[in-house]
Parts: structure tokens; sequence; C-alpha cells
């Protein structure tokens, strides 16, 4: 049943992830292996956003490492464990916490000896900076771990790349880069090698702009239409001024016709945008309100149209909802 449920969520979010972004791009399926534990180690950049995405456009089935304090509540944590979410602890999380962190990596080890898939963003926190900080060694720990438990397994570390035009609005674009994986093949006083390697290849896939020159080089990329989700784009840009594939420009129109004609799920994020303290969480919360009063507001709509005098009102107020849903573009940011 857990599974079935599983599989049906996974389904369902897909759908709504289209729905809420203009276009999603997978580069780099190829490089997705099977029939091996797979650790896939990558940046964090838009909350629940990034492993919802992680989870819906690959066939890995993956088990996600997160942190532990939103697993405080009990009907939190279950619903977390049926999206196969584990609690990660952290020294901010008390040190009587972390030896609990033993129990969840035994319970990776046992998905990995499986040929699962356990999903570690190893920055350690998420931002909405294009760049990628240093990583943590927890997927080491976490892949010589299983050698050690056992020795006849053969995982991998996969990393990617999540990378968007405009973090917190929709209609925006998202793209996932999958870069070739990287055996575990040394042994486990070469974990510092692993930790280098892994962080060099997610650094290669990552869009990066300079630290230094931030701001300006944000500005001047958005000036002149350089995707912001392609590492290619941005750095020809930087190194060269070429803009060989600019994106489309948009005005935002379908966005706020689509705000008008959705506006009841329009008025609850309004309402609780005050009180989202992080602005990472922005995109979450918006997709969180239309995955799950969306479908609600929409047969709202069809019953009016049905049975009551507002019928050809309430039909012509769905499709131009429906119409601006699909059409939804944002500039980026």
């Amino acid at each position: 049943m857990k599974y079935l449920f599983n599989y049906i969520l996974r389904l369902l979010v897909k759908i709504a992830l289209k729905g809420y972004f203009k276009r999603i791009i997978v580069d780099g399926k190829e490089n997705i292996p099977k029939n091996t534990p797979v650790i896939l180690v990558a940046n964090h950049q838009n909350a629940l956003i990034d492993p919802l995405l992680l989870a819906t456009h690959t066939k890995l089935n993956p088990h996600f490492l997160t942190r532990a304090s939103v697993f405080k509540k009990s009907l939190a944590a279950k619903a977390l464990d049926y999206i196969r979410m584990l609690p990660v602890y952290r020294v901010r999380d008390g040190f009587s916490t972390i030896q609990q962190n033993q129990q969840i990596f035994d319970k990776t080890y046992e998905i990995l000896k499986e040929n699962g898939t356990v999903i570690i963003f190893a920055e350690g926190s998420h931002s909405l900076i294009r760049n990628l900080r240093p990583l943590s060694k927890g997927f080491t720990r976490m892949a010589f771990g299983l050698k050690e438990k056992y020795p006849e397994t053969e995982p991998v570390s996969l990393p990617v790349a999540l990378d968007y035009s405009a973090h917190m609005r929709s209609g925006s674009r998202a793209r996932l880069t999958f870069g070739k994986v990287i055996p575990v093949d040394m042994p486990s006083s070469k974990s510092g090698l692993l930790t280098k390697s892994v962080e060099r290849a997610v650094k290669e896939l990552v869009v990066e702009i300079p630290d230094e020159t931030y701001e300006q080089d944000l500005a001047r990329l958005i000036e002149n239409d350089v995707d912001l989700t392609c590492r290619a784009e941005v750095q020809l840009f930087l190194e060269t001024g070429q803009v060989p594939n600019p994106v489309t420009e948009t005005s935002g129109l379908f966005n706020k016709l689509m705000k008008i004609f959705h506006f009841p799920l329009y008025f609850l994020w309004l309402w609780k945008k005050s009180s989202v303290k992080d602005p990472v969480f922005s995109s979450t919360w918006k997709f969180l309100i239309g995955f799950a009063l969306a479908p609600l507001y929409y047969f709202l709509l069809i019953w009016l149209a049905m049975n009551t005098v507002l019928g050809t009102w309430a039909l012509a107020f769905l499709i131009m909802a429906w119409i601006t849903l699909i059409a939804n573009t944002n500039p980026q940011e």
C-alpha cells in the first residue's frame, strides 16, 4: 500500500510540476545508472522543489536525507516517511541527537544494498545564490559505511545540478543536469579524494556566477536574455559577451491573468507570504497551495457550471484558468 501511495503521489506531483513550471529540462539522462546502489549528490537552491523534481524526473524512485527539524510533529513525520524522506540530525539540533544519525545511515545501507537510491543535498543548507557551496562529507560516510557492511556492493556517486530561471516564480524554467557517475572504488582512507571528486563534478554542472561581481553579472545576464539555467550559456556570456541562444523575453501578462482567474489560490498565498521568513521557501509554498487546492477549485467551477445559474460564467472562468495556467510565463530573476 505504501509503495502504491508513493507511486500515485509522484505521478500527481509530476503533473503539478509541469503546470507550475513553463518548462522542465533534463540533461544527461543517459548518465543515470541502473541496477546499482546510487548516492545522488545535488546542489540545493529551491527548498522542497529540488527533491520533488529529482523524485519525479528520474526512474530511480529515491529516498531523501533531509533536516530532522521538519520531523518534529508526529503527523509530519508519518507523511514524510510515506514520501521516502529520512531525517538527518545536525549539531544545531543538539549534540544528544547526533548519535541517532547512525540509525538513519543503517537504513540507507539497507536501501542501497537492494540497488536503491539515496539523495543527499551535500551543501548542508539551501540558498538562492547561483553558486555551489562546499560539500559536507555525509555522502562519503554513507558510501564507505555501505562498503564496510556489504563489501560485495559497488556503489556510485551521481552528481546532479539543479538550476532555475526564477527561483520564486511559477511559469519559469527548471533544468536538471546529470553528470557521469563516480565509482566508490577507493579505500575509506581516501574519503577526502571522493569528496573532492564529487564536489568538482557537481561544480562543473551548476551555473556559477563569480561572488566578487555577483549582482552586477546577474543583472547583465538577465538584461541580455542569457539562459540562467544553462551553465555553458552563462559561462560563454561572462567570458565573451556572446548570447547565441537568447531566451524569449516575456512581459508576464499571462502570469497576471493567471492570478486573476486563480484568485482564491493567489489570495491564500498573499495571506501566507508574510509568515514565510526564508524566501527560499516561496516557491515551495506556492506549489503546495496549488497542488493541494487547485483541483478543488477546478471541481468547484465545474459544479457551478453544471448546477447553478452561473453556469456560463463559471465555465468561461474555468477555461480561462486553464489557458492562463498553460500559457503562464515569468521573466528571469
